[in-house]
């Protein structure tokens, strides 16, 4: 009979989960695809092919494609010899680069864009360190810069899918080719090279992914060129007057397409292109000694692709957030605190956002990860399809652009306001970050619940522990540092999000995100900057602190 219960109770557990990842990313996603073919109840193909084919929307589709496409390939240039230096030569027995090369995804890519624009604009920090470069600065203003600004957030994707990749290359392989007289560059373009082709496919696909999905960026740099693309076009539609939810949906709908098109094909690259290179005898990788000029040139590059990544924007945001009066620049003086001490005396709106910012992420990061682990769990318990089916539901949100299930979001609790009136509360902002931010906990719990024999949970069993003592006691201590890890980064994410904050945020509510972007639109640059490099500084001391909390619990368990 208590076996009965405990199924019942299961499979009850199991049924809640489905409804809550239905309510929070599948019909959302459904709502979109639904308000994109009808009108006024009746299906419509036509109206949602007259909305695409308009021509600034097939010329936002172009630019996207034509953004995605330059972005995957000047991240690529960048983070390819990267991967080969920390992973090839001598330099890979150095660990500090695998942490500091990740900065520049950890810093927030609207902040980063804004610490360019600071940096290049006329009369910026960049002529003013260099007053002889005259109108060099100018030129940054195009299609390139804004290649150039996303490449440098996203290369540490390809970076470090290409690195992992090249240290399961065994050295022999390369070695048997020397041996054949193959020199570097024939064995680059015949061995190295399409061994990589599999995981680079992967790397191209989350790259293009991002860049697509990407707001921030798009919406400081790309604004002030002129270039529109998808987030900017939906965010435009569902935000400013007259709001067209329905071209709003209908983009969503085809850059979900595009997405998964994109998903397609890197999936049949890469069932073409794997190879088996990891084997019980394991893989040796030689490391190819530098001459001196050779470690000057790598270390020079290094040292570039770190300065205009981290060095610039950083930069740019610190002295900008110190400048008294921007009119006089960077002259002796002209420094002060006033603008950090403004934020939380003077500025009432700035302390509002923080706080707002900070219950938004606890929350979220909380409740995302009790879901999390719970649905990791679940699957890990469950027959291999249905738990598939589960797993593949809540990773959807990392698939997809973020403003698509945003504005689905939207589309479905204003529908269901009525019954739920979650709408225009801070409460759907967290249903919305919780929603988007799953994934995290879930991949994290569930590859620390793939490294658990099954043989502990039976012991447990077997000296009368119930399911309740055996999970607590046993897999909890186990699975706690991906629960912890989950949380941490959809803390930090969630901290700095920007998206779905100017889509759904309550009126009068800011977030850390909105109050930089208002009051850098605004003109009050010097404020907005402060609470840029507070921000970066609270997501660097927040993963300090998951480091040191980790290595602590490391230590106590020895």
């Amino acid at each position: 009979m208590r076996r009965l219960y405990r199924r019942i109770a299961a499979g009850g557990g199991q049924t809640l989960l489905a409804a809550i990842l239905l309510l929070l990313i599948l019909c959302p996603l459904g709502m979109i695809f639904l308000r994109a073919v009808f009108t006024d109840g009746r299906l419509n193909f036509a109206a949602a092919w007259a909305v695409v084919s308009q021509p600034e929307n097939v010329q936002t589709v172009l630019n996207s494609l034509a953004l995605g496409v330059c972005v995957v390939a000047l991240s690529t240039a960048i983070a390819a010899p990267l991967a080969w230096l920390f992973s090839r030569t001598e330099l890979a027995r150095r660990r500090w680069p695998d942490v500091v090369l990740l900065v520049p995804f950890m810093t927030p890519p609207y902040i980063a864009s804004m610490g360019w624009i600071l940096f290049m604009q006329k009369r910026g920090l960049f002529q003013q360190l260099f007053p002889f470069t005259g109108q060099w600065s100018t030129g940054f203003f195009s299609f390139f810069g804004l290649v150039l600004v996303m490449s440098l957030h996203v290369f540490p994707f390809m970076m470090t899918i290409l690195k992992n990749a090249m240290l399961n290359i065994p050295s022999s392989l390369e070695e048997s080719g020397a041996v054949f007289g193959a020199g570097f560059g024939v064995r680059l373009r015949r061995i190295l090279l399409p061994l990589l082709s599999g995981n680079f496919a992967i790397g191209a696909l989350l790259v293009f992914v991002k860049t697509l999905s990407e707001y921030g960026t798009p919406a400081t740099l790309g604004r002030r060129i002129g270039f529109t693309v998808f987030t900017t076009d939906i965010h435009r539609a569902a935000v400013v007057a007259p709001i067209d939810f329905s071209r709003a949906a209908s983009l969503s709908a085809v850059l979900v397409g595009i997405c998964l098109l994109v998903w397609f094909m890197q999936n049949t690259i890469t069932a073409r292109k794997s190879y088996r290179l990891v084997g019980g005898k394991g893989v040796r990788v030689r490391l190819l000694p530098l001459k001196r000029w050779q470690k000057i040139l790598a270390w020079g590059y290094v040292g570039a692709v770190l300065t205009l990544s981290i060095g610039v924007p950083v930069f740019s945001c610190t002295v900008t957030s110190l400048i008294r009066l921007r009119g006089y620049g960077m002259r002796a003086g002209n420094y002060t605190l006033q603008h950090y001490a403004e934020l939380f005396t003077q500025n009432q709106k700035g302390v509002s956002a923080i706080l707002v910012s900070l219950l938004l992420a606890v929350s979220s990061a909380t409740i995302a990860a009790a879901l999390g682990t719970a649905v990791a769990m679940a699957v890990h318990g469950m027959k291999k399809r249905a738990g598939k089916a589960l797993e593949a539901v809540s990773l959807l949100p990392e698939m997809l652009p973020g403003i698509v299930l945003v504005i689905g979001i939207m589309l479905f609790w204003n529908a269901v306001y009525r019954y739920a009136p979650l709408y225009n509360t801070l409460w759907i902002m967290i249903v919305a970050y919780t929603a988007l931010f799953l994934p995290f906990t879930v991949q994290y719990v569930t590859s620390a619940l793939t490294q658990l024999s099954g043989q502990l949970l039976w012991a447990g069993r077997a000296f009368g522990g119930s399911p309740a003592y055996v999970f607590r006691r046993i897999t909890l201590p186990l699975i706690f540092k991906g629960i912890l890890s989950g949380w941490m980064m959809t803390f930090i994410i969630a901290l700095r999000e920007l998206v779905t904050a100017s889509l759904i945020a309550p009126p009068n509510v800011q977030v850390i995100s909105t109050y930089i972007m208002s009051q850098f639109d605004q003109g009050s640059v010097s404020v907005g900057m402060a609470m840029a490099v507070l921000t970066m500084a609270l997501s660097v001391g927040a993963l300090l602190g998951l480091n040191k909390l980790i290595g602590r619990k490391r230590l106590n368990e020895e």
